[in-house]
Formats: structure tokens, C-alpha cells, sequence
């Protein structure tokens, strides 16, 4: 007879995982006194995921990707409403939108039609029009120009064909690029709209050499387009097919060191960390004088990178042995000099252009903006009466909003003995307005919430603005500035103090989004859905949710208010799209209620082993209530304790869990759950959607508070649902995720068997200065947290046992580079501990090739096969 006798296992290495309590079988003769007697019934066994081979692993992925091929990007987006005003037209409005058609692999141009009247009883489902004649929008074999694919990696574009583009109401013209090439087309315009047979979309010409990428419309004159071409402003004249270039900063010398500025282009840094991928910006207004000469303009960034570092990536092109070369800004060293400068274009009455001038501020930008360091975002009021820009210091501290009127830049410099006669001929009181500043000590997330409302008085300027920092969270506030008038008198040594140009605030009301009824989405009632809410900013008071609870919301809203579209989802409930017209009393809009009009896409049909993962929440230890997710293994038995895996994210500006369908973008969690995996998602402190402070718990510490709350929320899913093996946990995540993947394995190796670290950034001193600066400082002003951050200098902490550690990373990753891959595996190398190492030599930051994909998650599924 056996009896189980209950030990701690002494293992000497403080690494070892081993130190919870284990199970050993005696003889019942063998028990001293002491020995806790338990009956074998009382003890759980553990279940053991079934062994593959590659081949049988390779069957399982293919599997579950054939589901992921029939919804995975599926659904329609950047959807752009124009209304019919023909009465006799059965349809209230015209629909545009980018679409994956059944049958098709590529994204292309779509329109619906919205009937003005349904019949309640039967689901309407809008077809989906073709907008463009069997035209091919994918590079012929898929391959993308170098300026095209890295826009692609910074967007984190996954599909194929047209991924934007830019219309123009009242025209009707459409521009969009697409097989390396710029094209257009019409609908009508206002005045009416394309026949049932789709267009021939026409390709603009060039002489240019390079790719052109970024192109718009001018909203005063729709026949001029502007585009970047080889890091420079061009514009050309669709009608006279007249090209001109506009900037002359790059000299198109095949030599990133020797060649260093651009104009109009958002730098790495800029599109990566602040999402802001353009660098111009035009003036909504044309003016015109009596003779019908018409004049543009055109607001745009200069950079110059001369001082920033450059890097070395291996190219692509392996076979050729080159490498591809950046400028890219390490924490704490030069970021790019940066300027705002104006294009004035002047045409005559045939649209030739006769002249562009290329104007400069009144004094260098570092001059009149001293502590700016990054152009967050710019553009123009709707009047065009001036430019304006978001200004963010280098600690991401203090932002200030900034109106520019267009008489602030001169045709010359200061370096010009022509610029006092210039600035002798400035209206009185031209000068910049600071007109809001926010200040925090934590950090300001930056949004694209500015909605000006035309000016009624030069003295001041209404706006809506989000602000986070007063209350912790986004709100919205309606603000009156008062434009004082300056008295400056201008010269070559004129230094304005840190507060010249701030304007004084008039009034500022609690609000929340977008013209006379505010509507925006947010997450008022929780942070596990996004809703669409509606507000009156007059009489701020009732926050109307228009879009039904259970699920999670993203909406586009028609431009007269009277319809708008939700693609949503649950963790249940695949995504859907659906028209919902605004039906009640125009006495009372605020309180119009949501009516269900049509839909554009019903939801798929689950996979038949997809189970969705509960969405639970408990109150941590830090005094906040967390969220997670768990996939419970899909043949779970009484009794048995199943092998788990904490997947992991973990960073700031990223929420994982929330009421949303989960089954394409985390499909591979679902199928590690139904081999017998139990999955836990935990969204602990420093990711968003919870306020300032929650996220801020990360200033000044990366990687010191993660580990904590994703290791509380583990044991609490084990100590509630029972099945849960703590002895065989694997910990797995990407980017972030993989930092912390290895942070977990250095702080907590009692916890975590094994961690699969992918892309994982390893010395915070490598990475660049907008991300890491934001939540860390300039390293000389957090030497203890950058050291304790950076992950490659704790290798001694790592266990001495093999197979505990498999890192991944894509070859020519310009994101996170590969050296920091290369500088962990040197660091493990001399503290002699064994890892394992999966390099994809033909991807970048993201897994894009299918191929590669399919690998890396065979790669994961036979690791924790073999060693969890």
C-alpha cells in the first residue's frame, strides 16, 4: 500500500522552478510521525498536452489558419458618407469605403447605397460595389518599394492594395496610391454620382524618379495634388498635367550620412511613437483676385537629421550582402532639428503655376519655440486663417497648442539683409499664440482631439480639446482663448520669454467631443467596451451612449449627424457592421434614438472548436481593480492540473483585454487552449484605457511593477478555477511582451517554467528617445531604473537549466533592432546559460510573411510541447 508523502524539494540553484510544493510516493512503512498523510484521491494528476510531430503540429496550424482567412480583415473601414440631395433618388445616401470583396485577397475602392426607406421585417444587407474596373492596387508579386514597406511596418498594415485614401466632396475626386503608382478618379461630386459600371481609375504621370507616396488634394483647388517624392515636396496639376517641385532639401545623393534633410516627411520616430505619418499640411482656402489668379499654401515640416546616429540593418536583398542604413535617435542622444515652414503657390487663370515661394519664420523655430522638441501634430482652422501645431518638450511634460498666422513667415530669413525691410512690412501684432498648455508630471499622451470653431471675434479663438492631466483622465473641454495683440518689435537677437506668447484663458467647460451635439467614443461605462456617446457642449450635462452594451464599438459617424456605422464584437460574438439611423424629434436631438437600418457585414460563423475566453477582474494589491482573460483548456477533466501560459503585452498604450472578438487576432491562443493549454491574458499597470495614474505606475521603471501584477493575477485564476498547474507555467510575448517575457524569467523563476521572448527590447539605452524618454527620462536622469529595466544586464539571474528560454526575433527588424537580440545572447554566452534561438532572416519588427508566421507558431506550439 502507498500512501503520498508531501516535501519541499531543496534545489540549490535559486533559479530553479522547482520550489513548489511536489508530490512523492513512499512505502507506508517509510513514514515518520511527521509526515502529512494524504489519500491519492485527494491529489490531482496532471494532464499532459499530447505530443506532435513537426508534420502533425504544421496539420494543426493549418487548421486553424484556414478560419483566419475568412474574416481577417474582411470588414470595411475609413468609411466616407455623402448624402444624396436628390429627392427623387430612392437612397439617402452614398457610402465609400475600403473593402475586401468575397473572392478577392486585396483591399480595393467600394460604395453602398442606403436606402431612404427599409422594410422593418427583413434584414437589409447592402451589397458592395466595385468602384474600379478590374484594376490590380498590389505591386506586381506583392513587393513593395523600401519608403512603402517600412510606412507599412510603422502603420502595422497587414493587407494588401489600396490601404488609404483622399477624397474631395465637392469635386468627387478620389486619390489613392497603389501599384507604385498615384491614381484618381470621380463620382460626381454633390452634383451627382458614378453610374452602376465601375471606372477606369486614371494614373498621374511623372518624370520623377522614385516612389511617390503621401498624396493630397488640395481642398481649395482639387486639381492640384501634392506628393513626397525622394524626401521632397512636389505638386502636379491633374488637368494640365504640369508637375513642379516645391522643396529643395535632399540633394538625392545615395548617402543617408551625406544627405540628411527632408521636407514633408514624418521622421521614424514621429510615425512610430506619435502616429503621425505626414509631414504637410494644406490650407483649406484658395484666395482668388479679379484677374482669376489663385494662391495656395501649404504648411510643412523641415528636418534635418545631421546629428542624428545612424544604424546599419541588414538588407532584405540578403544575396547581395548589402545593409540598409537609418538615422535612428537612441535614448539620450540628438534627436532631429525641426522647423515649420510655409509654401505660398501662386497660379495664373489658366492654373499654370507662375510662382511658389518658400517662406521661413519670422526667427528660427528653436528660436521662437525653445523648450519644442516634437511636432506632435499640425494643420490648419477651417477658415485658413491660420496654421496651427501641438509642441511637445523632450520629457513629454509640457505640451502647448500653437496658432501661427500665415504673416509670420517671411520670403528671407534673419540671415538675409533683406529681413528688417521684410519684417518693417508685417501687419501690427503678428505673432505666434499659445493658446492652451498642459503641464504634468507624469506624461501627456498625445491625441488627435482639436475641433476650432470659426472665429466670431479676432480677439479670441473657441476650441474642444481632450485633456488628460487634470483628473487622470480624457475628458473633453470646450476653451475660449483670448488673442491679446503683440508689441514686438522683431530683430535678429530677439529671445521671447518661456510665457511671451501664451494667451489667457477665457472660459473652460467640461465637455465631451465634436460640434454643436459632441459625438465620440470613449469608455465611460467600463474599460472592457468602447461605446458611442453623444453630448451638448452648449449645456454640458446628459452623456447620451447611442450603440448597444455586451460588446465593443467602432463607429464613423455621417457628416450631417443623421446616421452613423458600428463594426463591433464581444468575446463571443463575431464582428458585424451596421447602419444605424438617428430617428426622434429635432426639438430634442440630444436624446435621438439608434434605429437599425441595414448592415453592411454579418458576422462568420465561429470555428468549430473556438471557445471565447472569460473575461474576469480581481483586486490587485497596488489598490486597483485588474482585468484579465482566461481560455480554459477545451478537454478539461476534473481533477487534472493543466500546463499554463501567460501571454503577455504588458506595455503603455496597449489594452488586451476587453470585450471584443478575439478569435482572429489571438486565434493562436484559442488553439493552445484546445490542445490543452489553460491561456491568461492579465492587463496590469501601465496599460491604457484605465487613466494617467494606472498607466504611470511605469514612469521611471519599466519592467519593475509588470512582473508583479501579471504573477498576482496567475495565482488568483488558480486559486478560482482549480486546474491550473502552477508548477508548469510558460510565460510568451512580443515586443513588450517580450521583454517582460524575460523579465518574468529573471524576477520570478520560481514561477515561470519556460519564457519565449519575441523581438524583445533587452537595454533600454538602445532604444529611441520619443518611447523610451516618455516613460523612463533621459537615461542620465534615471541611471538606477534604466539598469534595472534592461534586461540583458541581469543574465546572471536567468536559470542554469536548459530549455527554459527560447528568444525570437526578425532579422532586419528596424524597430527593435536586432543588436539587442545580438547583445543578449553575448551577455547569456559569457554568464554561460543555455538558450535557444529562432531568427527569421527576411522579416522586420512584425511576422508579415506567411511562411514565417506559420513556422514561428509551430516553433511555440513544439517548445512548450517539449519542455512545459
Amino acid at each position: 500500500m502507498y500512501r503520498v508523502k508531501r516535501v519541499k524539494l531543496e534545489d540549490k540553484n535559486e533559479g530553479s522552478w522547482k520550489s513548489f510544493a511536489a508530490v512523492k510516493m513512499t512505502a507506508v512503512d517509510d513514514l515518520s510521525d511527521s509526515t502529512e498523510v494524504v489519500e491519492m484521491e485527494d491529489v490531482p494528476s496532471q494532464f499532459y498536452v499530447e505530443k506532435h510531430s513537426w508534420d502533425g503540429l504544421r496539420e494543426i496550424i493549418h487548421g486553424s489558419r484556414k478560419y483566419s482567412g475568412m474574416i481577417i480583415n474582411k470588414a470595411p473601414h475609413d468609411f466616407q458618407f455623402v448624402q444624396k440631395n436628390d429627392e427623387l433618388s430612392p437612397h439617402s445616401h452614398r457610402l465609400y469605403y475600403l473593402g475586401m470583396p468575397y473572392g478577392s485577397r486585396e483591399n480595393s475602392l467600394l460604395y453602398s447605397e442606403i436606402p431612404k426607406k427599409i422594410r422593418k421585417e427583413a434584414l437589409l444587407v447592402l451589397s458592395w460595389k466595385q468602384m474600379l474596373d478590374h484594376f490590380q492596387a498590389t505591386p506586381q508579386h506583392g513587393v513593395y518599394s523600401r519608403e512603402e514597406e517600412l510606412l507599412r511596418e510603422r502603420k502595422r498594415l497587414g493587407v494588401f492594395g489600396i490601404t488609404s485614401y483622399d477624397y474631395h466632396a465637392q469635386s468627387g475626386l478620389f486619390l489613392f496610391q497603389a501599384s507604385n503608382s498615384l491614381f484618381y478618379c470621380h463620382d460626381g461630386g454633390h452634383n451627382g454620382f458614378i453610374q452602376a459600371a465601375p471606372m477606369k481609375p486614371v494614373e498621374i504621370k511623372t518624370q520623377c524618379s522614385g516612389i511617390r507616396m503621401d498624396p493630397k488634394i488640395c481642398p481649395g483647388d482639387p486639381s492640384f495634388i501634392a506628393f513626397v517624392n525622394n524626401n521632397d515636396l512636389w505638386v502636379t496639376n491633374i488637368e494640365t498635367e504640369e508637375e513642379r517641385r516645391l522643396t529643395f532639401c535632399h540633394e538625392g545623393l545615395n548617402n543617408v550620412k551625406d544627405d540628411p534633410k527632408s521636407a514633408g516627411v514624418a521622421t521614424f520616430v514621429i510615425q512610430e511613437e506619435f502616429d503621425r505619418f505626414t509631414g504637410y499640411w494644406w490650407c483649406p482656402t484658395v484666395s482668388e483676385d479679379a484677374d482669376g489668379c489663385k494662391t495656395m499654401h501649404l504648411l510643412y515640416e523641415e528636418v534635418d537629421e545631421s546629428e542624428v546616429e545612424i544604424i546599419h540593418v541588414p538588407s532584405p536583398a540578403l544575396e547581395e550582402r548589402k545593409s540598409d542604413v537609418y538615422r535612428y535617435p537612441r535614448t539620450g542622444s540628438k534627436n532631429p532639428q525641426i522647423s515649420l515652414k510655409l509654401l505660398e503657390i501662386r497660379t495664373d487663370v489658366t492654373g499654370e503655376i507662375v510662382r511658389v515661394e518658400n517662406k521661413e519664420l519670422v526667427l528660427p523655430f528653436n528660436t521662437l519655440f525653445p523648450g519644442a522638441e516634437y511636432i506632435a501634430r499640425a494643420g490648419w482652422t477651417k477658415d485658413g486663417k491660420y496654421a496651427w501645431a501641438v509642441f511637445l518638450d523632450r520629457s513629454q511634460q509640457k505640451l502647448q497648442l500653437v496658432l501661427l498666422p500665415p504673416a509670420l513667415f517671411l520670403s528671407v530669413g534673419p540671415d538675409n539683409p533683406e529681413w528688417e525691410d521684410y519684417v518693417a512690412a508685417l501687419p501690427e501684432g503678428v505673432h505666434p499664440y499659445i493658446i492652451y498648455q498642459e503641464v504634468t508630471d507624469i506624461w501627456i499622451n498625445v491625441h488627435d482631439i482639436f475641433y476650432p470653431f470659426v472665429q466670431t471675434s479676432n480677439d479670441e479663438i473657441t476650441f474642444l480639446w481632450v485633456n488628460e492631466s487634470k483628473t487622470g483622465f480624457c475628458h473633453l473641454y470646450r476653451v475660449t482663448s483670448l488673442l491679446q495683440p503683440g508689441c514686438h518689435q522683431w530683430s535678429r537677437d530677439y529671445s521671447p520669454s518661456e510665457d511671451e506668447f501664451k494667451c489667457q484663458i477665457k472660459e473652460e467647460i467640461w465637455v465631451n467631443e465634436e460640434t454643436k451635439l459632441v459625438y465620440f467614443q470613449g469608455t465611460k461605462d467600463t474599460p472592457l467596451e468602447h461605446h458611442l456617446y453623444v453630448v451638448s457642449y452648449e449645456s454640458p450635462g446628459d452623456i447620451v451612449r447611442l450603440t448597444k452594451p455586451g460588446f465593443s464599438h467602432s463607429c464613423s459617424v455621417s457628416q450631417n449627424f443623421d446616421m452613423f456605422i458600428s463594426h463591433y464584437s464581444s468575446v463571443s460574438a463575431p464582428p458585424c457592421v451596421h447602419v444605424y439611423k438617428l430617428v426622434g424629434s429635432d426639438n430634442n436631438p440630444l436624446h435621438k434614438e439608434p434605429e437599425f437600418w441595414a448592415s453592411m457585414m454579418e458576422a462568420a460563423g465561429c470555428p468549430a472548436d473556438y471557445v471565447p475566453p472569460e473575461i474576469f477582474s480581481f483586486p490587485a494589491k497596488s489598490g486597483f481593480e485588474l482585468y484579465g482573460m482566461l481560455y480554459k483548456p477545451h478537454n478539461l477533466k476534473p481533477g487534472k492540473k493543466h500546463p499554463a501560459i501567460l501571454f503577455v503585452y504588458g506595455g503603455p498604450q496597449v489594452q488586451l483585454v476587453n470585450n471584443s472578438y478575439k478569435g482572429v487576432k489571438y486565434l493562436r491562443l484559442n488553439t493552445l487552449a484546445s490542445l490543452g493549454y489553460a491561456v491568461v491574458v492579465i492587463d496590469g499597470r501601465g496599460s491604457c484605457q484605465r487613466g494617467l495614474k494606472f498607466e504611470g505606475a511605469l514612469k521611471n521603471k519599466m519592467g519593475q511593477v509588470e512582473i508583479e501584477d501579471q504573477v498576482e493575477g496567475l495565482q488568483y485564476v488558480a486559486e478560482k478555477y482549480k486546474f491550473i498547474d502552477l508548477s508548469r507555467v510558460a510565460i510568451h510575448g512580443w515586443s513588450y511582451g517580450g521583454f517582460l517575457s524575460l523579465m518574468g524569467l529573471i524576477r520570478r523563476p520560481n514561477v515561470f517554467k519556460v519564457a519565449i521572448a519575441g523581438a524583445p527590447v533587452t537595454v533600454w539605452m538602445a532604444y529611441d528617445t520619443g518611447y523610451t524618454e516618455r516613460y523612463m527620462d533621459v537615461p542620465e536622469n534615471n541611471q538606477q531604473g534604466y539598469e534595472a529595466g534592461s534586461v540583458a544586464l541581469h543574465v546572471d539571474k536567468l536559470p542554469n537549466e536548459p530549455n527554459r528560454l527560447l528568444i525570437l526575433h526578425g532579422f532586419l527588424d528596424e524597430n527593435v533592432h536586432f543588436f539587442h537580440t545580438n547583445f543578449l545572447v553575448s551577455q547569456l554566452i559569457r554568464a554561460g546559460k543555455p538558450y535557444q534561438l529562432q531568427i527569421y532572416p527576411n522579416e522586420r519588427h512584425s511576422i508579415r510573411c506567411p511562411e514565417s508566421g506559420e513556422h514561428y507558431e509551430i516553433m511555440l506550439l513544439h517548445f512548450l510541447q517539449q519542455y512545459l
